[in-house]
């Protein structure tokens, strides 16, 4: 039985009716989400603009300026969002955040007055190629996920799989941010140092292992300064909002180069984002309480407190789809290998962003903190290939009779995220996709609704 839904504001009401019918009980975009992005019109000479989606239509927020509609904070909103990236937007912090989309919502309500002007600013999603959302200035990946942390570790260290300060503070590395892309983008089989057997010497080789990891990315909003690190409760301050992040991985070269300093080439050829990011504000209604257990629950003073511990997490499902060269031929949809949510990580939000910060690390608007790979505590909910074939020993098996360790030419990966509430509320982040290529090719890139040409 469905329990009753008290929205937190006017905003997340899950009887909200749009005037735009595309939007009621669409699986994405309904008017309780209206997430951020960038994109351009193809066949034109537009700049990037910024718009907000809504439904099977985008909002273009440049267009919408000029229809003067809104007044206060909201209006400085839109002012920021006339520039050719979300950054300056996002630096204002979610106050500013919360009030556009509180006046977005109200005039796209039906029987709103200002149906027309809106209106005159949507553009189908069919019409546009999206953009990267915002600059990112720099990138930090975590490792929140117990359960990949310990299926991962089990493949190495069986009897003792953590380490013995995982359950002591958010572990990660910073990322190569030149590297990012935005759906759509193929994946280029990348060559590193492989150490095929203990008794040879390393060779320069393509990747064999090529994997994906099924990960969220969290977006800095309002900056923190230098020297100033923030406190467990502020912490959400600075959190913008959230999109998909696979963050690919080469396993072979991975496993010659980590020791002793981490991830360096098996992780900076690529990690492609999903376009529109979904805001802080419209999660407010998927918080959760932490999954930890009770022999977990000790945590160092900076990085705990009541408000954490209960809202600290987000129910957000991810699922991952595989289609193959073989799949498309024969005209099969594709085949999904997994579903998590980002509750079960070990390490909230919050956390991730206090601890980067305890250190004076400062952080900018446009700022991307990976969540790492995200697996549940069930064999089906592992978010990558490594876990899933238990380190290649087991040949995972599609329903056309093919079989995978890893990723093969030709592999599509997608990744689609959402939250659903008890009550029935539904809002998503999209979708992210890119497909596996030999070597680089001016062809291989997808249209505006990821599909490649080649």
């Amino acid at each position: 039985m469905n329990q009753p839904f008290v929205y937190l504001n006017e905003t997340h009401d899950l009887s909200l009716v749009s005037w735009l019918t595309s939007a009621n009980g669409h699986n994405d975009f309904p008017i309780q989400n209206l997430p951020f992005g960038v994109f351009t019109k193809p066949g034109t000479q537009q700049q990037p603009h910024c718009g907000v989606a809504i439904g099977d239509q985008v909002i273009d927020m440049h267009r919408l300026w000029s229809e003067g509609i809104f007044t206060g904070l909201a209006e400085e909103a839109n002012k920021a969002l006339m520039a050719e990236n979300l950054n300056p937007f996002m630096s204002m912090g979610n106050e500013a955040a919360s009030a556009i989309r509180l006046s977005l919502s109200k005039a796209l309500r039906q029987g709103s007055i200002h149906q027309n002007s809106v209106n005159r600013a949507l553009i189908p999603m069919t019409q546009v190629t999206m953009l990267m959302p915002c600059e990112i200035g720099d990138y930090s990946d975590f490792y929140s996920s117990i359960h990949h942390a310990t299926a991962v570790g089990k493949l190495f260290r069986p009897q003792n799989p953590l380490l013995p300060n995982y359950k002591w503070l958010p572990i990660g590395y910073h990322g190569r941010a030149s590297s990012i892309c935005v759906s759509g983008e193929p994946v280029f089989r990348p060559q590193g140092q492989v150490k095929p057997d203990s008794d040879m010497s390393p060779v320069l080789k393509p990747t064999s292992r090529l994997d994906y990891e099924v990960e969220l990315g969290m977006f800095i909003g309002k900056p923190v300064s230098p020297c100033n690190p923030t406190e467990i409760d502020s912490a959400d301050q600075h959190f913008f909002g959230v999109c998909l992040l696979n963050d690919w991985s080469a396993r072979d070269i991975q496993a010659w180069e980590y020791q002793p300093l981490g991830p360096f080439l098996s992780k900076n050829f690529m990690s492609s984002i999903s376009p529109w990011i979904v805001s802080a504000d419209a999660l407010v209604p998927f918080r959760t309480c932490m999954q930890r257990t009770p022999e977990d629950e000790q945590t160092i003073d900076y990085l705990s407190s009541a408000q954490n511990t209960q809202k600290g997490a987000i129910d957000i499902h991810i699922q991952c789809y595989i289609t193959t060269s073989q799949m498309r031929a024969e005209k099969r949809p594709p085949q999904k290998l997994s579903e998590t949510s980002f509750k079960h990580a070990f390490w909230t939000v919050a956390q991730m962003i206090t601890h980067h910060t305890t250190s004076g690390c400062g952080l900018n608007a446009g700022d991307l903190l990976g969540s790492g790979t995200q697996s549940g505590p069930e064999p089906q909910e592992a978010g990558s290939l490594l876990e899933l074939s238990e380190g290649g020993k087991h040949k995972i098996q599609l329903d056309n009779g093919e079989q995978r360790t890893f990723l093969e030419d030709g592999d599509e990966i997608e990744l689609r995220g959402f939250c659903k509430h008890s009550s029935g509320l539904r809002i998503g982040l999209g979708s992210v996709n890119s497909r596996v290529f030999t070597s680089q090719s001016p062809q291989t890139k997808s249209d505006t609704n990821g599909h490649f040409s080649q």
